[in-house]
Order: C-alpha cells, then structure tokens, then sequence
C-alpha cells in the first residue's frame, strides 16, 4: 500500500506561519488622539479601520457591551476612507472589533464613548488541507 500526501506547498506553510502568528499575538488597539476627518464626542466611538492594503472601506464595526440593564450593541459601516462613528453610545465600557466579507473577526478591543479608535481588519487566508486515502482493493 503506498500513501500519497496533498501538495503542501510553501505558500501553505507561509499561511499557515501567519495565521498561527496572528492568532497567539496579544491585541494591541492603537489608541489615536486625532483621526482626519473625525471629532468624535462625548457620547460617540469613532476611528478608522485599516487592512494590509490601506483603508477598509465597508467592514462593518459592531461596539457591545453588558454593563447596561440588557445587552447593548451596535454596529456601523465603514466610509470609503475605512472611517467610522458609532453615534449615541450610553457610557459604558465597550468591546469593539470588526467583521466583514472576506475578512476575520478582529480581536476585540476595549473601549468608551469619547475615544478613538485604530482598528485593524484581518483578511480571512483559507488554508485547504489535501487528505489522501488508500482504498484496499480484493
């Protein structure tokens, strides 16, 4: 019986590397004091997301907390400049993080009314995995 193995190439082992690295690193949100174009008040959350290529236009920003009486989330998109403003936030401490089409959830961070936030979208890499089997023939 001979067993044969999927092509792993080193583009694989790459993706691989990565997503392994992207997973064990501790989130580090960038905290920024001023963004163009964003004045965030007293009651917002803004900032802007970016990805490896620059600005993330249309990932969506979900801000959740359970610090109030019910569970409390909202959820914003993204301008063509990777911009957001989640409007009308009850103080509260927030988890914020990003979602989108083609894209991993983000590490969630924390966060409160008033501040500004860096955010960073993760583009989702599939990995496939060739599995191979033998059939035992009579």
């Amino acid at each position: 019986m001979k067993k044969t193995h999927g092509p792993w190439t080193l583009a694989h082992a790459t993706a691989a590397t990565a997503l392994a690295l992207f997973l064990v690193s501790p989130p580090s949100p960038l905290l920024a004091q001023t963004v163009p174009g964003i004045v965030v008040g007293a009651a917002e959350i803004g900032g802007v997301v970016t990805g490896a290529g620059g600005p993330e236009a249309g990932a969506w920003v979900i801000a959740e907390t359970t610090d109030l009486p019910t569970k409390f989330a909202k959820i914003v998109v993204t301008d063509d400049s990777g911009r957001f403003m989640i409007p009308d936030m009850p103080k509260a401490k927030y988890k914020v993080w990003v979602r989108g089409y083609g894209l991993v959830d983000s590490p969630k961070v924390d966060g409160e009314p008033g501040q500004t936030l860096n955010l960073r979208a993760v583009i989702f890499t599939s990995l496939v995995l060739c599995v191979t089997g033998s059939r035992m023939g009579m």
